[in-house]
């Protein structure tokens, strides 16, 4: 693998400056949730050696994909729980996604 689990966990620690993720209270430092993330991605990386550069690509943007559904599903969740609103952003994307009644 070209990068190294700590090169990594630097990347997604620069990444966040501008999109900056709320770890809210949970009891695990950041650092080490960056690392144990990081180590599993690289070595899920490592695995795909073998892959040609097309499955390695597809692989990873299904596996990125995924995280991101993941990502706006629990988010969605978290602001109903709370009552809260979705930003006009959001709302217009899943009124775009809503079935008409």
């Amino acid at each position: 693998m070209p990068i190294k689990p700590e090169q990594l966990a630097a990347l997604m620690h620069e990444v966040e400056i501008e999109d900056p993720i709320d770890f809210a209270d949970l009891p695990f430092e950041e650092h080490e949730l960056r690392a144990l993330v990081a180590a599993h991605l690289c070595e899920m990386a490592g695995a795909m050696e073998t892959f040609s550069q097309e499955d390695r690509m597809l692989t990873l943007l299904a596996v990125s994909a995924k995280l991101v559904l993941e990502n706006l599903v629990l988010h969605l969740q978290l602001l109903r729980r709370h009552g809260l609103p979705v930003s006009d952003g959001v709302e217009a994307l899943l009124s775009r996604l809503r079935k008409p009644e």
